[in-house]
């Protein structure tokens, strides 16, 4: 699985290669969107922003995947927005706007979870290599 600076190394490189090519490269990966999600740091009070990618977008509604590329444990973010759900979202370099996030409940993940991996077949590959279950989580905009 790959460690904490890795992750921060892969959104840096995402990061650059979205402004040194105008947005023509990293605005989309493995066919979905990509989108910068920033929370707010649950010990440090910080913002923090991270790449992801979007298995799911219905109008305002956006569905992430709290992977961390199939480790046993949630990723920092998962954890921000868990304690704080006001976040900030910039879908494919567009304007940034308010959302709120939640934890899809289990009836709504057994309802988007076929979506999610009809979207990216890795991520059932993640479900099998860790005990956890994976949490999706609905990004709605806040008014």
């Amino acid at each position: 699985m790959p460690s904490d600076t890795q992750l921060k190394i892969m959104n840096a490189v995402h990061r650059g290669l979205l402004k040194l090519s105008g947005g023509r490269i990293g605005n989309t990966a493995f066919g979905m969107p990509s989108l910068e999600l920033t929370t707010i740091g649950r010990k440090s009070g910080s913002p923090r922003k991270t790449m992801l990618t979007a298995p799911i977008v219905d109008g305002d509604t956006i569905v992430i995947v709290a992977s961390r590329g199939g480790d046993d444990t949630h990723p920092a973010w998962f954890l921000n927005l868990r304690d704080n759900p006001n976040v900030e979202v910039s879908l494919q370099q567009g304007p940034t706007k308010p959302y709120t996030a939640h934890i899809a409940t289990p009836e709504e993940r057994t309802k988007l979870w076929p979506r999610v991996v009809a979207a990216y077949k890795g991520y059932s590959d993640y479900q099998k290599k860790t005990s956890r279950e994976i949490p999706l989580v609905i990004l709605t905009p806040r008014a």
